[in-house]
């Protein structure tokens, strides 16, 4: 063979050799599966290697970020939630309050008719059902001839002498019985005390 040009060589090359197309089942087999895998290929049966994977700038610092976000949302939520409970309560007790505050005269006016002995028949049984809804509501009766006087509870409209019987300041009278709706106190009850000698 003479020595000719590059060119003429390389065409010779061309001819001698052969080159089959692809079948259509080859290109199929060689495609990637989709166009993630042309950036970063994934040999199978391979463990991924630190330098294989592409670290996501500032990944641990945002993910705390958003779990502390999603934790104050918690607490908000579970504060808000306690709130509208407590609210809720509190209304209910200002109602139930707010109801009963005038029917103590009424039950006032009982007592007084009980004390002379006006409550008869009907009547009698009228004031015995109101007392017992009142009851179911929550308002309570308290005051007592005998009870110690305490400040928080009863009113003293008076002194009235000292009492051997007493080693502390005692209701001797009760002028008007006190009421409370739970640790509440409605009205005080309103009292005669007498002091110990």
């Amino acid at each position: 063979m003479t020595q000719g040009s590059f060119g003429d060589d390389a065409a010779a090359m061309a001819n001698e050799t052969e080159v089959e197309a692809p079948s259509s089942a080859d290109e199929e087999a060689s495609a990637p599966a989709d166009a993630s895998d042309l950036d970063h290929p994934v040999e199978e049966d391979v463990p991924l290697e630190p330098s294989d994977v592409e670290e996501v700038p500032d990944a641990e610092a945002r993910l705390a970020e958003r779990t502390a976000d999603l934790q104050r949302l918690q607490a908000e939520f579970l504060n808000y939630k306690r709130r509208v409970e407590r609210d809720r309560e509190l209304i209910g007790q200002n109602a139930t309050y707010r109801v009963l505050v005038p029917i103590i005269d009424v039950l006032d006016t009982v007592d007084r008719a009980r004390e002379h002995g006006e409550l008869v028949d009907g009547f009698a049984t009228v004031a015995d059902q109101l007392e017992r809804v009142v009851t179911g509501l929550g308002l309570t009766k308290f005051g007592a001839p005998g009870d110690p006087f305490d400040p928080n509870i009863h009113e003293a409209l008076s002194h009235i002498g000292e009492d051997p019987d007493v080693e502390v300041t005692t209701c001797k009278v009760i002028a008007k019985a006190g009421y409370r709706i739970g640790d509440r106190v409605v009205r005080a009850a309103q009292v005669l005390v007498v002091d110990p000698l």
